[in-house]
């Protein structure tokens, strides 16, 4: 029974605690978008998600890591591969049949009877593929981290792979700060 109330008495105390940090999304003015870890094409994706924040007009964003409230960090990846499948099915079907009789008297007769069927079909496509992720998490001045998200996407209809990973973050942002204030209403 206490291993019980002591679980109860850690959960609850965790949940306010990560509550309470919730709650910093609507103290936070100005975010610091830090460089991305992940290769090349981590930067772009910065910028990407440094314009999406921007139209959102949630907060100030800042070139001033020191003025900062908050801190975005994380990884991206944007991957631009060839996906390649290749089959081959093939159907053989082959029969014969043959008579044949000799005597010394006639002449010699035969009866031949042969099917031949074939068919073969193989199948070589190669498809093109954009794929792009960032796991990004906003982070105080403290060290605590107040938000986190992972996104993914293989494009939009209308933009890229980046793009659409970049405006997908904002919406979950934008999404999670309108729940924290109504939560606070």
């Amino acid at each position: 029974m206490r291993t019980i109330v002591l679980f109860l008495l850690v959960w609850t105390v965790q949940a306010r605690a990560q509550e309470d940090l919730s709650k910093q999304l609507l103290s936070i003015k100005r975010i610091y978008v830090d460089r991305l870890t992940g290769g090349e094409t981590a930067a772009q994706m910065r910028d990407l998600l440094i314009a999406s924040l921007h139209g959102a007009k949630l907060y100030v964003l800042t070139e001033n890591p020191e003025r900062a409230d908050a801190v975005l960090r994380g990884a991206a990846e944007d991957l631009i591969y060839t996906d390649q499948f290749a089959s081959s099915d093939s159907v053989d079907l082959r029969s014969g049949v043959g008579t044949g009789s000799r005597s010394s008297r006639a002449s010699s007769g035969a009866r031949s009877l042969s099917v031949s069927v074939g068919d073969k079909e193989s199948t070589d496509i190669h498809e093109r593929k954009h794929e792009a992720m960032a796991t990004v998490r906003l982070v105080n001045k403290d060290g605590d981290v107040i938000w986190s998200t992972t996104q993914e996407s293989n494009g939009a209809k209308f933009r890229g792979a980046s793009a659409d990973v970049a405006d997908k973050i904002t919406r979950q942002l934008g999404a999670d700060f309108e729940r924290v204030h109504q939560a606070r209403e």
